[in-house]
């Protein structure tokens, strides 16, 4: 069955950098998007970053842009999503998406195949 397996997480001070990393197994990686959502306590899961199957088109939120980066290693099966200028409200549950299109994985919990068990991401101030 498909597996997203997140690792990276953890405590940092803001104005630190993390990077995250999905790998994926039971699937053919490089026909598949993949994201990165978030999910603050109290709050609605949100997009944070999407790239296509083959790395080439690129989505961030507004929130992350310029601070966040999301590139993949087809080779690898992993999906890494690097973390800079980190701030408190960047303090969440960040979750691994893959979907087989680009717009899948963007349009959240209605749209997503496949979703990781999440990893902890805490900003200190």
């Amino acid at each position: 069955q498909v597996q997203l397996v997140e690792s990276g997480g953890g405590l940092v001070q803001a104005g630190g950098s993390l990077r995250l990393s999905c790998t994926a197994s039971g699937l053919t990686f490089g026909n598949y998007a993949m994201g990165w959502y978030r999910q603050a306590p109290g709050k609605e899961r949100e997009l944070v970053a999407g790239a296509s199957s083959g790395g080439y088109t690129l989505y961030y939120a507004d929130s992350v842009k310029g601070r966040f980066t999301i590139s993949r290693d087809n080779a690898k099966n992993t999906v890494y999503l690097q973390m800079n200028s980190l701030k408190p409200e960047d303090t969440a549950v960040y979750y691994c998406a893959a979907d087989r299109r680009f717009q899948g994985v963007l349009a959240g919990t209605g749209g997503v195949g496949y979703w990781g068990q999440g990893t902890q991401v805490t900003v200190s101030s």
